[in-house]
């Protein structure tokens, strides 16, 4: 059976796990291990959906236990009038007692019902708070990914930027000996152009001949 102790205990936790833990774990940590936050939230809140199943079962019990006690009730009352009628006052007196008996158990067990409904209540405002700061904690976590990813995304263009200011630009004339490119050949396209066709044509007439010559 559903101890009133345990789930007080439970209760308590829970609001100072939302109080205290939570606001103290976002002061503390506000780059951070949000997902493992998140999940501890979730673990909370079964928790509390699995007390209200058990306050619930326990308000069930609670009501068969009082419709029984109302039929007992009913029932000592009946056998003492019975008894009074007949005489048997004695009976009746024993009949009257027990019947004050199950009133007392009636109201005691009508007192736990209230009190259960109340905890049903107040365990379903706590998942209501749970829900609201999983979502806080939700946002936050979305909104501390995009920095991560901006964050990263600045680091390899600095990165980049760096690593290819020291390369050669791949479109920038070849290295060489300047004096020597300038006495041999032309910087005009018209006139390199000339000279390569001029050049193709000694190399073809020159295998041409070892051709011959075979």
């Amino acid at each position: 059976m559903w101890v009133a102790g345990s789930s007080m205990g439970l209760l308590d936790d829970l609001n100072q796990f939302l109080e205290d833990r939570l606001e103290e774990f976002l002061r503390n940590n506000p780059h951070l291990e949000l997902q493992a936050l998140l999940e501890q939230l979730r673990e909370q809140e079964k928790d509390t959906i699995r007390l209200i199943f058990d306050l619930q079962r326990e308000e069930q019990q609670l009501q068969a236990d009082i419709l029984n006690v109302a039929k007992e009730i009913q029932l000592w009352h009946s056998r003492a009038a019975k008894a009074k009628a007949s005489g048997r006052m004695d009976l009746a007196q024993a009949a009257t007692n027990r019947e004050a008996e199950l009133l007392r158990e009636g109201n005691q067990r009508w007192g736990q019902m209230q009190g259960c409904r109340e905890r049903i209540l107040q365990t379903k405002e706590l998942q209501k708070q749970i829900q609201q700061r999983s979502a806080e904690v939700q946002v936050k976590a979305k909104t501390a990914q995009a920095q991560r990813e901006q964050a990263q995304r600045e680091q390899y263009r600095s990165t980049t930027s760096t690593s290819t200011s020291g390369q050669q630009n791949p479109w920038s004339e070849p290295m060489g000996d300047e004096s020597v490119n300038s006495r041999s050949t032309p910087r005009d396209p018209a006139q390199l152009d000339a000279v390569f066709e001029k050049w193709e044509m000694e190399m073809e007439l020159e295998e041409l001949k070892r051709n011959l010559g075979r």
